[in-house]
């Protein structure tokens, strides 16, 4: 991790995610009758438990809306969810202004240009390892993993590490 990634993640407050291609591979499953299905990891869910036992908020910015996505986020303790988003940057500045937080205190995780303006304007961005080539180029940081694959996980421990939090989230386990 660069320096200058360090210095952003240190400041983090909140860590915004999307959904379709961060928290899941960006599939999109259906049944016979229609119903959707994703897939979650679960080891992206335990990274997010262990950002918010550091004292990092968790939120959720998706452009589809899900009663999976919100049964997922409420599974994770996640009280930030915006779906059926349009426009991102805007629910973004609305949720920093519920937070009271400033952009520069956020992280934000996507994969495709609906994600680009927030990207471009929270404090510490960063890409999965399978987003578009553009993505990548307006980003601080490109995970290795794929979404769906432990990208959430790996973003998560990324601000853990800056913040000289990891082996405190750990003790528990460590016992």
């Amino acid at each position: 991790m660069s320096a200058g990634v360090a210095e952003r993640a240190g400041k983090t407050r909140i860590m915004i995610f999307d959904v379709d291609g961060v928290m899941t591979d960006g599939a999109l499953y259906y049944s016979d009758s229609g119903e959707e299905m994703k897939a979650f990891n679960a080891r992206d869910g335990q990274g997010i438990k262990l950002l918010q036992a550091a004292g990092v908020n968790a939120a959720i910015i998706t452009s589809r809306r899900s009663p999976l996505v919100e049964l997922r986020a409420k599974n994770l303790g996640i009280a930030h969810l915006r779906q059926g988003v349009e426009d991102k940057l805007a629910a973004f500045s609305e949720l920093l202004a519920t937070c009271g937080l400033s952009a520069e205190q956020s992280s934000f995780v996507g994969d495709d240009l609906i994600d680009l303006p927030v990207l471009r304007r929270c404090g510490l961005a960063i890409t999965v390892a399978d987003a578009p080539d553009i993505l990548k180029q307006h980003v601080h940081y490109v995970t290795h993993a794929r979404g769906g694959h432990g990208a959430v996980r790996e973003a998560c421990e990324l601000v853990l590490h800056a913040q000289g939090a990891m082996q405190r989230v750990l003790e528990p386990y460590l016992r």
